[in-house]
Protein backbone atom coordinates (compact mmCIF):
# COMPACT_ATOMS: atom_id res chain seq x y z
CA UNK A 1 0.00 0.00 0.00
CA UNK A 2 1.28 3.45 -0.88
CA UNK A 3 2.05 5.57 2.18
CA UNK A 4 0.90 8.60 0.19
CA UNK A 5 -2.61 7.17 0.00
CA UNK A 6 -2.97 6.20 3.62
CA UNK A 7 -5.55 8.33 5.49
CA UNK A 8 -4.48 10.83 8.13
CA UNK A 9 -6.61 11.84 11.10
CA UNK A 10 -6.13 15.22 12.76
CA UNK A 11 -8.54 15.77 15.66
CA UNK A 12 -12.01 15.03 14.31
CA UNK A 13 -11.04 15.18 10.64
CA UNK A 14 -9.77 12.31 8.49
CA UNK A 15 -8.06 13.11 5.20
CA UNK A 16 -8.33 10.37 2.58
CA UNK A 17 -4.70 10.75 1.46
CA UNK A 18 -1.60 12.86 2.11
CA UNK A 19 -1.77 15.09 -0.99
CA UNK A 20 -2.84 18.69 -0.38
CA UNK A 21 -3.36 21.59 -2.75
CA UNK A 22 -1.17 24.36 -1.37
CA UNK A 23 -2.68 27.86 -1.11
CA UNK A 24 -1.92 29.76 -4.33
CA UNK A 25 -3.08 33.33 -4.89
CA UNK A 26 -5.20 33.72 -8.01
CA UNK A 27 -5.47 37.52 -7.87
CA UNK A 28 -8.92 37.28 -9.41
CA UNK A 29 -11.29 38.71 -6.79
CA UNK A 30 -13.09 42.03 -6.56
CA UNK A 31 -13.55 43.56 -3.11
CA UNK A 32 -12.51 40.22 -1.66
CA UNK A 33 -15.36 38.25 -3.24
CA UNK A 34 -14.83 34.77 -4.67
CA UNK A 35 -16.32 34.10 -8.10
CA UNK A 36 -16.64 31.43 -10.77
CA UNK A 37 -12.88 31.38 -11.36
CA UNK A 38 -12.31 30.24 -7.78
CA UNK A 39 -15.11 27.68 -8.03
CA UNK A 40 -13.60 26.10 -11.14
CA UNK A 41 -9.99 26.41 -9.93
CA UNK A 42 -10.63 24.74 -6.58
CA UNK A 43 -13.42 22.48 -7.79
CA UNK A 44 -11.32 20.91 -10.53
CA UNK A 45 -8.62 20.03 -8.02
CA UNK A 46 -11.18 18.42 -5.74
CA UNK A 47 -12.32 16.35 -8.73
CA UNK A 48 -8.64 15.53 -9.22
CA UNK A 49 -8.43 13.66 -5.93
CA UNK A 50 -6.54 15.87 -3.47
CA UNK A 51 -7.56 15.19 0.12
CA UNK A 52 -7.41 18.83 1.25
CA UNK A 53 -7.56 22.08 -0.70
CA UNK A 54 -6.26 25.12 1.17
CA UNK A 55 -7.67 28.29 -0.34
CA UNK A 56 -5.19 31.00 -1.19
CA UNK A 57 -4.12 33.65 1.30
CA UNK A 58 -7.49 35.13 2.27
CA UNK A 59 -7.32 38.55 3.86
CA UNK A 60 -8.71 39.03 7.35
CA UNK A 61 -9.09 42.76 6.67
CA UNK A 62 -9.10 45.00 3.58
CA UNK A 63 -5.71 46.40 4.50
CA UNK A 64 -4.39 42.85 4.87
CA UNK A 65 -4.63 42.11 1.13
CA UNK A 66 -1.47 41.66 -0.90
CA UNK A 67 -3.17 43.22 -3.95
CA UNK A 68 -6.59 44.75 -4.61
CA UNK A 69 -7.49 41.45 -6.34
CA UNK A 70 -7.00 39.22 -3.27
CA UNK A 71 -9.73 37.09 -1.74
CA UNK A 72 -11.06 38.24 1.60
CA UNK A 73 -13.24 37.12 4.46
CA UNK A 74 -13.47 40.36 6.42
CA UNK A 75 -17.24 40.79 6.01
CA UNK A 76 -20.27 38.54 6.20
CA UNK A 77 -21.15 39.12 2.55
CA UNK A 78 -18.09 37.07 1.55
CA UNK A 79 -19.55 33.92 3.08
CA UNK A 80 -22.23 32.82 0.60
CA UNK A 81 -20.09 32.17 -2.48
CA UNK A 82 -17.36 30.59 -0.35
CA UNK A 83 -19.97 28.22 1.03
CA UNK A 84 -21.02 27.28 -2.50
CA UNK A 85 -17.42 26.42 -3.42
CA UNK A 86 -16.87 24.44 -0.23
CA UNK A 87 -20.02 22.42 -0.65
CA UNK A 88 -18.84 21.39 -4.12
CA UNK A 89 -15.40 20.43 -2.77
CA UNK A 90 -16.95 18.26 -0.07
CA UNK A 91 -19.26 16.60 -2.58
CA UNK A 92 -16.12 15.30 -4.32
CA UNK A 93 -14.84 13.70 -1.12
CA UNK A 94 -12.23 16.40 -0.46
CA UNK A 95 -11.86 18.83 2.43
CA UNK A 96 -11.99 22.63 2.06
CA UNK A 97 -9.45 24.63 4.03
CA UNK A 98 -8.57 28.31 4.13
CA UNK A 99 -5.36 30.21 4.77
CA UNK A 100 -6.10 33.33 6.82
CA UNK A 101 -3.61 36.07 6.11
CA UNK A 102 -2.50 39.64 6.64
CA UNK A 103 0.12 40.91 4.18
CA UNK A 104 1.63 43.56 6.47
CA UNK A 105 4.29 45.60 4.68
CA UNK A 106 3.85 43.55 1.48
CA UNK A 107 0.26 44.77 1.07
CA UNK A 108 -1.17 47.26 -1.44
CA UNK A 109 0.95 46.08 -4.38
CA UNK A 110 0.13 45.51 -8.03
CA UNK A 111 -0.84 42.10 -9.32
CA UNK A 112 2.23 41.04 -11.31
CA UNK A 113 0.47 40.28 -14.60
CA UNK A 114 -1.06 43.76 -14.78
CA UNK A 115 2.33 44.93 -16.06
CA UNK A 116 3.34 47.01 -13.06
CA UNK A 117 5.60 44.49 -11.35
CA UNK A 118 4.97 44.18 -7.63
CA UNK A 119 5.37 47.87 -6.85
CA UNK A 120 3.20 49.88 -4.51
CA UNK A 121 -0.31 50.79 -5.65
CA UNK A 122 -0.88 54.55 -5.10
CA UNK A 123 -3.94 55.46 -3.07
CA UNK A 124 -5.27 57.29 -6.14
CA UNK A 125 -5.36 53.91 -7.91
CA UNK A 126 -7.00 52.02 -5.07
CA UNK A 127 -4.02 51.46 -2.80
CA UNK A 128 -4.02 51.93 0.97
CA UNK A 129 -1.64 52.61 3.88
CA UNK A 130 0.20 49.51 5.05
CA UNK A 131 1.32 48.38 8.49
CA UNK A 132 4.17 46.32 9.90
CA UNK A 133 5.97 45.71 13.19
CA UNK A 134 8.44 48.47 12.25
CA UNK A 135 8.56 51.21 9.63
CA UNK A 136 10.89 49.30 7.31
CA UNK A 137 10.15 48.71 3.62
CA UNK A 138 10.36 45.20 2.16
CA UNK A 139 12.27 46.71 -0.79
CA UNK A 140 12.62 50.06 -2.53
CA UNK A 141 9.54 49.61 -4.74
CA UNK A 142 7.25 48.53 -1.88
CA UNK A 143 5.22 50.87 0.35
CA UNK A 144 6.68 52.38 3.50
CA UNK A 145 4.71 50.81 6.36
CA UNK A 146 3.49 52.40 9.57
CA UNK A 147 4.54 50.57 12.74
CA UNK A 148 1.52 49.05 14.46
CA UNK A 149 0.58 50.57 17.78
CA UNK A 150 -1.15 48.70 20.62
CA UNK A 151 -4.61 49.36 19.20
CA UNK A 152 -3.50 48.16 15.77
CA UNK A 153 -2.14 44.93 17.21
CA UNK A 154 -5.40 44.29 19.05
CA UNK A 155 -7.28 44.86 15.79
CA UNK A 156 -5.13 42.30 13.96
CA UNK A 157 -5.90 39.67 16.60
CA UNK A 158 -9.61 40.51 16.52
CA UNK A 159 -9.62 40.37 12.71
CA UNK A 160 -8.15 36.86 12.71
CA UNK A 161 -10.77 35.72 15.19
CA UNK A 162 -13.65 37.27 13.23
CA UNK A 163 -12.31 35.76 10.01
CA UNK A 164 -12.22 32.37 11.72
CA UNK A 165 -15.86 32.68 12.72
CA UNK A 166 -16.81 33.58 9.14
CA UNK A 167 -14.71 30.69 7.84
CA UNK A 168 -16.73 28.28 9.97
CA UNK A 169 -19.96 29.75 8.58
CA UNK A 170 -18.56 29.35 5.06
CA UNK A 171 -17.99 25.63 5.56
CA UNK A 172 -14.23 25.47 5.79
CA UNK A 173 -12.99 22.41 7.72
CA UNK A 174 -9.34 23.41 8.25
CA UNK A 175 -7.92 26.80 9.20
CA UNK A 176 -4.32 27.67 8.36
CA UNK A 177 -2.75 30.81 9.84
CA UNK A 178 -0.29 32.38 7.41
CA UNK A 179 2.89 33.25 9.32
CA UNK A 180 5.30 32.87 6.40
CA UNK A 181 6.66 34.52 3.24
CA UNK A 182 7.35 37.93 4.72
CA UNK A 183 3.75 38.77 5.54
CA UNK A 184 2.69 40.39 8.79
CA UNK A 185 3.08 37.56 11.30
CA UNK A 186 6.41 36.51 9.78
CA UNK A 187 7.51 40.14 9.89
CA UNK A 188 7.05 40.05 13.66
CA UNK A 189 9.02 36.79 13.96
CA UNK A 190 12.12 37.99 12.12
CA UNK A 191 14.54 40.47 13.72
CA UNK A 192 15.29 41.77 10.22
CA UNK A 193 11.79 43.26 9.96
CA UNK A 194 10.94 43.61 13.66
CA UNK A 195 13.00 46.26 15.43
CA UNK A 196 10.45 47.09 18.12
CA UNK A 197 11.51 47.81 21.69
CA UNK A 198 8.20 46.93 23.36
CA UNK A 199 6.85 43.52 24.37
CA UNK A 200 6.45 42.54 20.70
CA UNK A 201 10.11 42.99 19.74
CA UNK A 202 13.63 42.06 20.73
CA UNK A 203 13.74 38.64 22.35
CA UNK A 204 12.50 35.43 20.74
CA UNK A 205 9.62 35.32 23.22
CA UNK A 206 8.58 38.85 22.31
CA UNK A 207 8.87 38.38 18.55
CA UNK A 208 6.62 35.29 18.58
CA UNK A 209 4.10 36.93 20.92
CA UNK A 210 1.69 38.19 18.24
CA UNK A 211 1.57 34.84 16.45
CA UNK A 212 0.84 33.04 19.73
CA UNK A 213 -1.91 35.55 20.52
CA UNK A 214 -3.45 35.05 17.08
CA UNK A 215 -3.24 31.27 17.53
CA UNK A 216 -4.98 31.55 20.91
CA UNK A 217 -7.77 33.72 19.47
CA UNK A 218 -8.32 31.41 16.50
CA UNK A 219 -8.14 28.23 18.58
CA UNK A 220 -10.69 29.67 21.02
CA UNK A 221 -13.09 30.33 18.13
CA UNK A 222 -12.80 26.78 16.77
CA UNK A 223 -14.63 23.67 17.94
CA UNK A 224 -12.36 21.27 19.89
CA UNK A 225 -12.34 18.71 17.05
CA UNK A 226 -11.36 21.27 14.38
CA UNK A 227 -7.75 21.11 13.05
CA UNK A 228 -5.56 24.20 13.07
CA UNK A 229 -2.47 24.59 10.86
CA UNK A 230 0.20 27.29 10.85
CA UNK A 231 2.41 28.00 7.84
CA UNK A 232 5.87 29.31 8.71
CA UNK A 233 8.98 30.22 6.80
CA UNK A 234 11.44 27.97 8.63
CA UNK A 235 14.38 30.24 7.74
CA UNK A 236 14.96 33.67 6.24
CA UNK A 237 18.04 32.28 4.43
CA UNK A 238 19.82 35.45 5.63
CA UNK A 239 22.32 36.07 8.42
CA UNK A 240 20.67 37.74 11.39
CA UNK A 241 17.22 36.61 10.36
CA UNK A 242 14.74 34.00 11.54
CA UNK A 243 16.41 30.59 11.89
CA UNK A 244 15.61 26.90 11.71
CA UNK A 245 16.46 26.54 15.42
CA UNK A 246 13.85 29.19 16.24
CA UNK A 247 11.34 27.40 14.02
CA UNK A 248 11.78 24.20 16.00
CA UNK A 249 11.24 26.01 19.31
CA UNK A 250 8.24 27.92 17.95
CA UNK A 251 6.69 24.73 16.58
CA UNK A 252 6.98 23.05 19.96
CA UNK A 253 5.15 25.96 21.57
CA UNK A 254 2.53 25.92 18.82
CA UNK A 255 1.88 22.24 19.54
CA UNK A 256 1.36 23.04 23.22
CA UNK A 257 -1.16 25.73 22.24
CA UNK A 258 -3.38 23.54 20.11
CA UNK A 259 -1.84 23.72 16.64
CA UNK A 260 -2.07 20.37 14.86
CA UNK A 261 0.31 20.79 11.92
CA UNK A 262 3.11 23.13 10.86
CA UNK A 263 3.23 23.80 7.13
CA UNK A 264 6.95 24.29 6.45
CA UNK A 265 7.96 26.77 3.79
CA UNK A 266 10.91 29.20 3.79
CA UNK A 267 11.96 32.71 2.79
CA UNK A 268 9.95 35.66 1.56
CA UNK A 269 11.00 38.25 4.12
CA UNK A 270 14.25 39.38 2.49
CA UNK A 271 14.07 40.60 -1.09
CA UNK A 272 17.60 39.53 -2.07
CA UNK A 273 17.94 36.34 -0.01
CA UNK A 274 20.04 33.63 -1.66
CA UNK A 275 17.75 30.60 -1.59
CA UNK A 276 19.09 27.22 -2.82
CA UNK A 277 16.01 26.36 -4.83
CA UNK A 278 15.75 22.80 -6.13
CA UNK A 279 13.53 19.72 -5.94
CA UNK A 280 12.33 19.23 -2.36
CA UNK A 281 14.64 21.94 -1.06
CA UNK A 282 12.44 22.69 1.97
CA UNK A 283 11.67 19.11 3.04
CA UNK A 284 14.57 19.03 5.50
CA UNK A 285 12.83 21.66 7.62
CA UNK A 286 9.58 19.70 7.76
CA UNK A 287 11.54 16.61 8.77
CA UNK A 288 13.48 18.36 11.52
CA UNK A 289 10.44 20.13 12.99
CA UNK A 290 8.45 16.88 12.95
CA UNK A 291 11.24 15.03 14.73
CA UNK A 292 12.36 17.65 17.26
CA UNK A 293 9.12 19.51 18.02
CA UNK A 294 6.89 16.43 18.01
CA UNK A 295 4.25 17.93 15.74
CA UNK A 296 2.83 16.85 12.40
CA UNK A 297 4.29 18.72 9.43
CA UNK A 298 3.57 19.46 5.81
CA UNK A 299 6.31 19.60 3.19
CA UNK A 300 6.15 22.00 0.26
CA UNK A 301 8.48 23.29 -2.43
CA UNK A 302 9.20 21.95 -5.94
CA UNK A 303 7.81 18.49 -5.21
CA UNK A 304 6.74 17.40 -8.68
CA UNK A 305 6.62 13.60 -8.98
CA UNK A 306 4.63 10.85 -7.28
CA UNK A 307 7.87 9.11 -6.30
CA UNK A 308 9.17 12.22 -4.50
CA UNK A 309 5.91 12.67 -2.63
CA UNK A 310 5.77 8.98 -1.69
CA UNK A 311 9.32 9.03 -0.30
CA UNK A 312 8.61 12.08 1.86
CA UNK A 313 5.68 10.40 3.60
CA UNK A 314 7.03 6.83 3.63
CA UNK A 315 10.33 7.91 5.19
CA UNK A 316 8.65 9.99 7.90
CA UNK A 317 9.94 13.35 6.68
CA UNK A 318 6.45 14.86 6.75
CA UNK A 319 2.83 13.86 7.25
CA UNK A 320 1.40 15.79 4.29
CA UNK A 321 2.79 16.85 0.92
CA UNK A 322 1.54 20.20 -0.36
CA UNK A 323 1.67 20.77 -4.10
CA UNK A 324 1.48 24.17 -5.78
CA UNK A 325 2.85 24.59 -9.31
CA UNK A 326 2.44 20.91 -10.11
CA UNK A 327 -1.25 21.16 -9.23
CA UNK A 328 -1.54 24.13 -11.59
CA UNK A 329 0.01 22.02 -14.35
CA UNK A 330 -2.05 18.94 -13.55
CA UNK A 331 -5.22 19.22 -11.45
CA UNK A 332 -5.47 15.43 -11.55
CA UNK A 333 -2.02 14.77 -10.10
CA UNK A 334 -3.42 12.71 -7.19
CA UNK A 335 -5.28 10.38 -9.56
CA UNK A 336 -2.14 9.97 -11.69
CA UNK A 337 0.01 9.45 -8.61
CA UNK A 338 -2.32 6.74 -7.33
CA UNK A 339 -2.01 4.86 -10.63
CA UNK A 340 1.78 5.17 -10.71
CA UNK A 341 2.09 4.03 -7.09
CA UNK A 342 -0.37 1.14 -7.43
CA UNK A 343 -3.04 2.59 -5.13
CA UNK A 344 -6.64 1.91 -6.07
CA UNK A 345 -8.59 5.10 -5.43
CA UNK A 346 -12.10 6.14 -6.30
CA UNK A 347 -12.52 8.29 -9.39
CA UNK A 348 -15.52 10.57 -9.96
CA UNK A 349 -18.24 8.48 -11.58
CA UNK A 350 -18.33 10.94 -14.46
CA UNK A 351 -14.66 10.14 -15.22
CA UNK A 352 -14.71 6.44 -14.34
CA UNK A 353 -14.54 5.38 -17.99
CA UNK A 354 -11.06 6.96 -18.22
CA UNK A 355 -9.61 5.26 -15.13
CA UNK A 356 -6.53 3.16 -16.00
CA UNK A 357 -7.18 -0.53 -15.38
CA UNK A 358 -3.59 -1.69 -15.04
Amino acid sequence: MSALFEPLTLRGLTLKNRLVVSPMCQYSAQDGFANDWHLVHLGSRAVGGASLLIQEATAVSPEGRITPEDLGIWKDEHIDFQLRINQFIEAQGSVPGVQLAHAGRKASTYTSWLGQGHGAVPEAEGGWPVVAPSAIKFSDDYPLPVALDAAGIKKVIADFRSATERSLAAGFKVIEIHAAHGYLLHEFLSPLSNQRTDTYGGSFENRIRLLLEVVAAVRQALPPDFPLFVRISATDWTEGGWTADESVQLSSWLRERGVDLVDCSTGGNVADAKIPVGPGYQVEFAERIRREAGIATGAVGLITTPAEAEEIVASGQADLVLLAREELRDPYFPLRAAHELGADVTWPVQYERAKPRK
